[in-house]
């Protein structure tokens, strides 16, 4: 059932716009005053054949997206991010907003959520893979890659595994919540957004650890406290899913880290030793077929006891020889996941040799 009270009175235009870019399948929509409206296809921006935006119709436009108090809110925060549904060609579909102030004008990226969580095949993600991380008992899991690398995506299909699988208590902290779990029988699924329903990822994981979770979604450890309450709760038996934004798996650990004062980071690294369980690293590449969907390339770091030395001690420069030498324990570098995907025929070589490490390794057999 949806709720129209609640549908943001979206301009015809921005509906029109959303409906070309669902058509297309393009993953953003951007409202830039200066440009005409743009997409985000398979990676690569394109331009609509429409008239550049003012900035007066940026404004109307943003404020057509939002509810009064979101439209206040952005003028106080300058930025304000929320997700919605919006009645296209007769089905509803969901949508990402971020808001935002440039130059003196509102702008706006809207992003096209997909209205069923996606199957791996889709998404290029190893079934295989996922239900290791699904269920494993307790601990960290860490997705890295850059902003529209497929995070959430990937996120959202391995606790829907856990959902589908029934018996658990899942509690997610988004920012804004994008895919909505289906609802299932054995299964409890409570979905809170930053600020509408919680005010910080912190809040978040401290109240759902009195909510009786079994599993923990928060999607992005970005400060101390929501870092060192995502460690508290995978320390006390929960299983718990997040993002950093860092290039690799090394990367992950080191950010980690970073968000705590300097004198704190020795125990910091000897408590995610023991709790982490595995980081995954995604790149979305383009494909060698133009004009279709990206390919996914991935990084899989599993905390083993050599890992867990590594971090501990600082040395997370070892870490890169532990992904090459430790394929049986389930480690994949990127550049193997390239050499892969490149033998595949799904990447050209320019976009490989663009990405590895190791050239030498693409020619291996």
């Amino acid at each position: 059932m949806h709720d129209l009270s609640k549908m943001p009175p979206a301009a015809d235009k921005v509906r029109e716009w959303l409906t070309r870019a669902i058509a297309a399948g393009a993953s953003d929509l951007h409202l830039v005053a200066g440009y005409p409206p743009v997409l985000r296809l398979h990676g690569e921006l394109v331009e609509l054949a429409e008239p550049k935006l003012t900035g007066e119709e940026t404004q109307h436009l943003a404020r057509s997206l939002c509810s009064p108090d979101s439209f206040a809110r952005l003028q106080v925060q300058k930025d304000i991010d929320f997700s919605f549904e919006l009645a296209v060609d007769g089905r509803f579909c969901r949508f990402r907003a971020n808001l935002f102030r440039s130059e003196g004008h509102y702008g706006a990226c809207l992003r096209v959520v997909p209205g069923t969580i996606p199957a791996f095949d889709w998404a290029g993600f190893p079934e295989d893979l996922a239900q290791r991380l699904a269920f494993l008992r307790d601990g960290l899991v860490i997705v890295t890659g850059a902003t529209g690398s497929g995070k959430t995506t990937t996120l959202a299909m391995i606790v829907n595994l856990l959902n589908l699988a029934g018996g658990y208590r899942i509690i997610t902290v988004e920012e804004p919540v994008e895919y909505v779990f289906p609802r299932v029988a054995g299964s409890v699924v409570t979905q809170r957004e930053v600020g509408t329903d919680v005010l910080t990822f912190a809040d978040g994981l401290k109240y759902g650890l009195r909510q009786d979770p079994d599993v923990i979604l928060v999607g992005e450890i970005r400060d101390k406290e929501t870092a060192q309450m995502a460690l508290s709760a995978a320390e006390t038996g929960h299983l718990v899913f997040s993002t950093l934004h860092t290039r690799d798996a090394k990367g992950a650990i080191t950010r980690f880290a970073d968000v705590f004062p300097q004198e704190a980071q020795r125990d910091v690294r000897s408590l995610l030793a023991l709790s982490l369980r595995a980081v995954v690293s995604q790149r979305l590449l383009p494909s060698a077929e133009p004009g279709s969907k990206r390919h996914l390339a991935l990084e899989v770091l599993w905390n083993t006891s050599p890992i867990q030395v590594a971090i501990r001690t600082g040395k997370v420069e070892s870490i890169d020889n532990y992904l090459l030498t430790n394929r049986d324990d389930g480690m994949q570098s990127f550049d193997e996941s390239l050499r892969q995907l490149l033998r595949a025929g799904k990447i050209t070589r320019e976009v490989a040799e663009l990405h590895v490490r190791e050239p030498s390794l693409l020619s291996r057999s």
